[in-house]
């Protein structure tokens, strides 16, 4: 069984359930996602995401930019993960149609931390299975790299097992991304699909509010 990392350690993000989580967005001096939130992020919000140059399922090279469209729930995992990734990635993209229901758009996006076995055909077949809208990324070790570290996620290929079958540690949290202003929001591996749609509905509604 793969293991996996939640905690600061592997991302340095800090739950504070139903926390009224006050910091500044984007410029404005107010958070219009004060209602929404349930969670803080240590160095503030400001200190997740960033640029990144990675390559799409259809073997084009894509950036943030091209990527963030519309509001996104966004994963990093990896297609040979035999648990949690795929738990993981059903999630989000039974969340992502509970929010359309709503009448509100997001996209769910898979980012692979295991470039060396997923290549833009494997992500395209593996996230075509979870959702039709699912963006699957892959890239360069490099790029992986630094797109995990844009986002402050952990992953490690376990060393010792077989050199074709091996494991990735990797840390499992979800996050809600908008296209002007970035990171909203983050969310846990044993949050539901309903709980999921619930606040990032939240995120959605206000956001468009702004």
């Amino acid at each position: 069984m793969n293991r996996y990392y939640m905690g600061a350690a592997a991302v340095a993000l800090v739950a504070v359930v139903g926390a009224g989580y006050l910091a500044t967005f984007g410029r404005g001096g107010g958070d219009p996602f004060a209602e929404c939130r349930a969670s803080a992020v240590a160095g503030g919000a400001g200190s997740i995401g960033g640029p990144f140059t990675l390559v799409n399922a259809d073997g084009e090279t894509v950036t943030d930019k091209d990527v963030f469209t519309k509001p996104s729930l966004l994963y990093f995992g990896y297609t040979f993960c035999p648990d949690v990734c795929p738990a993981d990635a059903a999630r989000n993209a039974a969340a992502t149609d509970l929010i359309r229901e709503r009448g509100l758009d997001v996209q769910p996006v898979f980012i692979s931390v295991d470039p060396e076995r997923d290549t833009p055909e494997v992500v395209k077949d593996w996230t075509g299975w979870m959702h039709d809208d699912m963006i699957g990324l892959t890239g360069t070790p490099e790029q992986v790299k630094a797109a995990s570290k844009a986002y402050r996620t952990f992953y490690r290929k376990q060393s010792g097992g077989d050199p074709e079958y091996y494991l990735v540690d990797h840390s499992t949290h979800t996050y809600l991304v908008f296209p002007e202003t970035g990171f909203a929001e983050f969310f846990r591996h044993d949050e539901t699909p309903e709980q999921v749609a619930d606040r990032a509905a939240c995120f959605i509604e206000a956001a468009e509010g702004v």
